[in-house]
């Protein structure tokens, strides 16, 4: 095991951007800059619950496990500043199959300029986990507890895409590199709109934000329960855009309005919600004639089906 722990630490020396200083038990965190704070996040994925290897290209599961933890800085408002990553391997599995999911991993790494500062490796009886702490730092760090009374809710991406390619691979569908479904790669290869966070950050009229991960109604309710007040839903939310998990979109609250929203940032916005005085439920949905309390269907880290999306 001493000789393929080894293997596994040169090749990540040799392949992620900043491995070549990995020579101590310890790295450093970068500083943050003055007039910033420093932010972390942290995300496990565990086979069988986040993934499945026969139907997840392995480099598309490296590039994906980085960026949905850099999906959660950015929408802190946060630039990458450096990351962790934590391998927990079973004995069966391939090098080559390694060799592939570092390589994607490298491939973001590069693609957003952060180095990999330390982490470990480690053996386990069956099963791939794969861990990654993400640091970044904020100038304004873009809260969940920020949100008042008349504010409107909006994403910045379409929703519910992951949760019909899901389906679509539990049917039997599977990437094709040449010519993938567009649903199927919002699942496996998710693209968060990374950079759109420090932007938001910068704009005083945004009062929070939070990367969907968990689905709509259930990141809705965090966001309502931080600041106090009741979520309205925008009439029409289809099930898939309420419930599906993996969007990565960022949801932000502010009081502007989208025209100028999408006018000033330059893309376009969905409308999902409205923030009104706190009642007894976070999360209101419109049934026709009256407002009544949304139940809450989405991901659950907590219950172990055969698989299940989602990760926060």
């Amino acid at each position: 095991m001493a000789s393929r722990e080894l293997d596994i630490l040169t090749r990540i020396q040799a392949l992620l951007p900043g491995g070549e200083a990995l020579i101590d038990d310890c790295g450093a965190i970068p500083a943050a800059p003055p007039g910033e704070v420093l932010l972390v996040t942290t995300d496990l994925m565990e086979e069988g619950i986040h993934f499945r290897t026969e139907w997840h290209p392995p480099e598309l599961l490296g590039s994906k496990l980085l960026k949905v933890n850099l999906s959660d800085l950015d929408a802190s408002g946060a630039r990458f500043l450096g990351f962790t990553l934590t391998l927990a391997l079973p004995p069966e599995l391939e090098m080559l199959w390694l060799e592939a999911f570092l390589k994607g991993l490298a491939e973001a790494a590069r693609e957003f300029n952060i180095p990999v500062l330390g982490g470990d490796t480690v053996g386990r009886s069956k099963g791939i986990g794969l861990g990654l702490t993400a640091f970044g730092s904020a100038r304004r760090w873009l809260r969940r507890d920020g949100i008042s009374k008349g504010d409107h809710l909006f994403v910045d991406q379409s929703l519910g895409r992951s949760l019909s390619g899901l389906r679509k691979l539990e049917r039997g569908l599977r990437w094709e590199p040449s010519h993938p479904d567009p649903d199927i790669r919002c699942h496996l290869a998710p693209s968060p709109n990374l950079g759109l966070g420090p932007r938001l950050a910068g704009m005083p009229e945004i009062h929070g934000c939070i990367d969907l991960s968990d689905g709509l109604s259930k990141d809705l309710r965090m966001l309502a329960d931080a600041s106090g007040v009741t979520m309205k839903l925008q009439p029409g939310l289809t099930a898939d855009e309420l419930f599906g998990g993996e969007d990565y979109a960022r949801c932000f609250a502010s009081s502007v309005k989208k025209e100028d929203l999408e006018s000033r940032l330059g893309i376009p916005l969905q409308t999902v919600a409205e923030a009104v005085d706190q009642g007894e439920s976070p999360v209101l949905v419109y049934a026709g004639d009256s407002w009544i309390p949304l139940d809450d269907h989405s991901f659950d880290h907590f219950e172990l089906p055969s698989h299940q999306p989602g990760i926060s």
